[in-house]
């Protein structure tokens, strides 16, 4: 089959700090290069003099694609997912190493990329058309089908820069989907759709997959990874930890993150699941026994209860925990939060405090979840978000007394049964 992505030592140098806008003259470039002429061989070889200034973002990946591939390419917060796609875009140059690109390739990294904003939807449309190297008629064909796909018809002839993020994201991905791309790379940007969108989207990549073009996909969301790809990339610090099978890749990473959060008491202040732009208001979560020992293991229909702390600035008015579950491959399967608890709803709470979430007895099958954890101040919008903040373990247990424990590949919760007559 025909490699239509190839990837060889690929290597992106970033540097930190203000420095960088001070070198961002023509001036400043030349002035720097004549007082140190060695200094960008030296970034090049990974020895750079100016020390904790500069980073890999990637270094030293190397992967091959081939025609009509979905490749998943997962990893944890900053791991260097986006870059690599930037990079594979073209969007930005690599510092380091080759790419080879066969096609025409269509992105959809960030809401509005490559959208003029003062230009109206369907001229957005026409203009990405003439990016990818499409003819006006090739467009105009299309050009229904992209609009009925993005449901935003009677917003069509109206400036994209009034549109919503919802928006752009429906026109941006239907432009991406529709143009007829050899290659087609999505990073994370379809989370800002909602759940019907996203599942339209998930069918419609799907769709072109099987019409033997090639989607490199980046999630964090594992079943969507799962059920699209068939093959994923797992980076890890800006390098690839493992390619291979997506369920196989799966596993490894999933079981990576619980080691590495596996702590009977999480604290919450740098955790690297917390979502960009999000206020740090959470400090810390844990699971108490039934006895009130903090553990991080419990057994099936344990009596458990999770504990989240709390701090910001001013009073925290009626401070709002959610706890959202999920399997260790990433399905979300329960949420709940204080809004509606009798004896959980503080008006006026102090800037600093606990909620305490107590389950009698724990409906989980046997095996490993993570809990996402969420902070909001009345009826505002969550302020704080962390992703799997929280790993905890369910034991196998005998909990209906018969001498049978139920089976995991049955789901995942089970429940009391009577019967009547």
């Amino acid at each position: 089959m025909t490699t239509v992505i190839k990837v060889e030592n690929l290597g992106k140098l970033y540097q930190l700090g203000i420095k960088q806008a001070m070198r961002d003259s023509l001036r400043d470039v030349i002035v720097d290069a004549l007082k140190s002429p060695f200094r960008r061989f030296t970034r090049l070889r990974g020895k750079d003099t100016d020390g904790d200034d500069f980073f890999w973002a990637l270094e030293g990946v190397s992967l091959e694609v081939r025609e009509g591939e979905v490749l998943g390419i997962i990893g944890r917060n900053g791991a260097g997912k986006s870059t690599l796609l930037k990079l594979i875009s073209r969007i930005t140059e690599p510092t380091r190493g080759s790419i080879k690109i066969r096609g025409r390739v269509s992105s959809l990294l960030e809401v509005g990329t490559g959208f003029h904003p003062e230009l109206t939807g369907g001229e957005n449309i026409y203009l990405n058309g003439s990016i990818l190297g499409m003819s006006r008629a090739e467009i105009s064909r299309k050009y229904d089908e992209i609009v009925e796909f993005a449901e935003i018809g009677r917003f069509i002839d109206t400036p994209v820069k009034r549109y919503s993020s919802g928006m752009y994201v429906r026109l941006a991905f239907a432009v991406a989907a529709h143009l007829e791309p050899e290659i087609l790379i999505v990073d994370e940007v379809l989370a800002v759709g909602d759940a019907s969108f996203q599942k339209k989207c998930l069918k419609k990549m799907g769709t072109v997959a099987r019409e033997g073009r090639t989607v490199l996909f980046v999630s964090h969301n594992m079943p969507s990874v799962q059920n699209l790809t068939t093959r994923c990339l797992l980076l890890e610090k800006g390098q690839v930890v493992m390619t291979a099978g997506t369920e196989e890749v799966i596993k490894k990473y999933m079981n990576d993150v619980a080691q590495a959060d596996a702590q009977p008491v999480m604290e919450l202040a740098e955790h690297p699941g917390r979502l960009a732009g999000m206020t740090p208001a959470l400090r810390r979560i844990w699971m108490t026994g039934g006895e009130g020992n903090i553990v991080n293991v419990a057994p099936m229909g344990g009596e458990v209860t999770f504990h989240v702390e709390y701090e910001i600035d001013g009073t925290a008015r009626q401070p709002i925990v959610g706890l959202i579950f999920e399997t260790i491959h990433g399905s979300r399967i329960y949420g709940i939060n204080n809004k509606v608890a009798p004896g959980a709803q503080v008006t006026d709470a102090p800037s600093r405090g606990m909620l305490s979430c107590h389950v009698p007895s724990l409906p989980l099958i046997a095996g490993d979840y993570f809990i996402t954890v969420t902070f909001a101040r009345s009826a505002e919008r969550d302020i704080d978000w962390i992703e799997r903040a929280y790993r905890f373990t369910v034991m196998p247990a005998d909990v209906y007394g018969t001498g049978h424990i139920p089976r995991d590949c049955l789901g995942i919760l089970y429940g009391e049964w009577t019967f009547s007559a």
